[in-house]
């Protein structure tokens, strides 16, 4: 035989395996699979983050609203700021405060927060988080 009769390693290796160019189709399909985890997992830490936040700045304001030299409504002010502060304004449209009593008349400052939920995807959880902190009124 002469050497230009010969098939090329090159050629020989396509003909003799039948899977090849399979590593391309497993990289985008895993590929994909990973996109999804990660935007899965950006979800839910994202929404944790705006959810304890939003808890923190809510106790804040209901004990600083609770103070005997202060109203409910200074500690829907003082809230509203630190969620400016912290994350947006979008955060701080829907904040109340108010003054309840509860059990042996005892006066609790109340405060209620409801902010939009970031959702990336059609799939999560309501958009709508609710938070709510109380703390006994000092002026009793």
């Amino acid at each position: 035989m002469t050497p230009s009769a010969l098939p090329s390693p090159r050629s020989a290796a396509l003909v003799s395996d039948p899977e090849s160019g399979s590593a391309v189709a497993d990289f985008a399909m895993v590929a994909g699979l990973l996109s999804l985890l990660f935007l899965a997992v950006f979800q839910l830490g994202l929404a944790l983050h705006i959810r304890n936040t939003l808890i923190a700045c809510a106790s804040e304001g209901a004990r600083y609203g609770a103070r005997s030299d202060a109203t409910p409504a200074d500690g829907e002010r003082r809230t509203s700021e630190l969620i400016r502060e912290s994350l947006s304004d979008r955060y701080a449209a829907s904040v109340h405060a108010q003054t309840t009593t509860t059990v042996d008349g005892i006066k609790v400052v109340q405060l209620d927060i409801d902010a939009p939920l970031p959702v990336l995807g059609p799939i999560g959880p309501d958009h709508v988080l609710h938070v709510q902190a109380r703390a006994f009124s000092e002026s009793q």
